[in-house]
């Protein structure tokens, strides 16, 4: 008898378990995902003051799996286009991205910083990257949406 009570102790916890971690990732908002570049805002140190669409012609792409990341920019303005390559995570609200190589631009830059670390606003089709300055000021973000 206490050892069918003890299977029946252990069988509630654990499902009791599972389901309290499902809840509480599938509450969660995930960046895993490609998305595009929609827009750009500018702000005042921490309230919008501008919207810029992008340009025609323009287009980039981010997509963030299993901790990498890759993003890809074309325009009629760069015949070759732009590309990075790295690592991501992020924190509740900041987005850390490290990148590793790119174009022959991104490698001039990478001489210079290689971490970069914005103000993270993440949603389940959207999300948006907001550069600070050093006082924490917002500065200019860049707006995206989930393609896939």
């Amino acid at each position: 008898m206490k050892k069918i009570l003890g299977f029946i102790f252990i069988m509630l916890f654990m499902v009791s378990a599972t389901k309290y971690t499902t809840e509480d990732e599938s509450s969660m908002h995930t960046i895993e995902g490609t998305w595009e570049l929609q827009n750009f805002y500018q702000y005042d140190g921490q309230n919008v003051i501008d919207t810029t669409p992008t340009s025609v012609g323009f287009r980039q792409v981010k997509m963030y799996y299993n901790g990498k990341i890759m993003w890809s920019r074309t325009s009629s303005e760069e015949i070759a286009g732009r590309f990075g390559y790295g690592t991501y995570k992020i924190t509740p609200d900041r987005l850390i991205e490290t990148i590793e190589y790119g174009d022959g631009q991104m490698m001039k830059a990478l001489d210079t910083i290689r971490q970069f670390t914005f103000e993270l606003i993440l949603e389940d089709e959207t999300y948006s990257q907001i550069q600070m300055d050093e006082f924490g000021n917002r500065i200019s973000s860049e707006n995206y949406k989930r393609i896939d």
